[in-house]
């Protein structure tokens, strides 16, 4: 069964503190009476038992207790998956995505992350920091956490992240190249990480790191749609509530949510 979990976290934000706050928020509009709870795929969201809600974790959120956060991040999600359960970790920074993906690798050898953003986050370094935000992919791809990386959306990509995608074997779709609905095709144990700014910033203006040209929100459900595969997990990050406009991303962030936890009981 997927299980929400909350992870408020945003200390490794390179730009901009808010996604910290972003859980609650997306919550809230996952239930909001606006909309019905009813899948594309045809899955009621909304039925009693469909789901299960972890809460939030308790976090320090600063940077001199950061390594006890990810210990935490990652302890509650492998316990999450010790009870057969499917994690869809609500951020928060993409920097939340290291620590879950601990978690999974001591379950999935074979894992495959399919990863929705402009940016490929593969700095080695960012800023002075190998945790922060713009790196989680470094981290886990030379930890081994993953057997393969796929990244869909991406619009700034620069030679450092060039030469560390090469590094790392990651198969890069850059946004020029969709759509790519016969590469999502895959076989064995699937992770989705979709960081919000994958879409064009007139759909999801509450992020901190805007760029144009993005998806639409059509293209990137048409994409989450075409994946064939075991979806063992996910994440939803960077909304950043303190940027939105008139709960605009909330919308979004909750309805991609609740394709994403369509998908994964449909499955079943």
């Amino acid at each position: 069964m997927p299980t929400i979990l909350g992870i408020p976290l945003d200390v490794n934000s390179s730009y901009l503190r808010g996604p910290a706050r972003a859980p609650q928020k997306i919550r809230e509009a996952l239930h909001h009476d606006a909309s019905n709870n009813w899948s594309e795929l045809g899955v009621d969201v909304g039925a009693t038992g469909a789901f299960n809600d972890a809460g939030d974790l308790r976090l320090n959120d600063s940077w001199e207790k950061i390594s006890d956060d990810f210990v935490e991040i990652e302890r509650a999600v492998g316990e999450l998956l010790k009870k057969g359960e499917q994690p869809v970790s609500l951020g928060g920074d993409h920097s939340i995505t290291y620590p879950v993906l601990r978690a999974f690798a001591k379950r999935y050898a074979e894992l495959t992350i399919v990863h929705f953003d402009a940016h490929p986050d593969l700095y080695d370094e960012f800023e002075g920091s190998r945790v922060s935000h713009a790196c989680p992919f470094a981290r886990i791809m030379e930890e081994r956490l993953a057997k393969r990386l796929v990244q869909i959306g991406v619009r700034t990509l620069n030679r450092h992240q060039r030469e560390q995608a090469e590094k790392f074997g990651v198969q890069i779709v850059q946004m020029r190249e969709l759509p790519v609905y016969d590469q999502l095709k895959i076989h064995g144990p699937v992770y989705i990480s979709f960081d919000l700014d994958v879409l064009d910033p007139a759909f999801a203006p509450g992020i901190s790191h805007r760029e144009p040209g993005g998806m639409t929100v059509r293209e990137a459900i048409a994409h989450l749609h075409a994946i064939e595969a075991n979806i063992v997990g996910a994440d939803i990050v960077e909304y950043n509530p303190e940027q939105d406009v008139a709960g605009m991303t909330a919308t979004v962030a909750a309805k991609i949510l609740r394709e994403v936890l369509g998908k994964i009981i449909a499955q079943k």
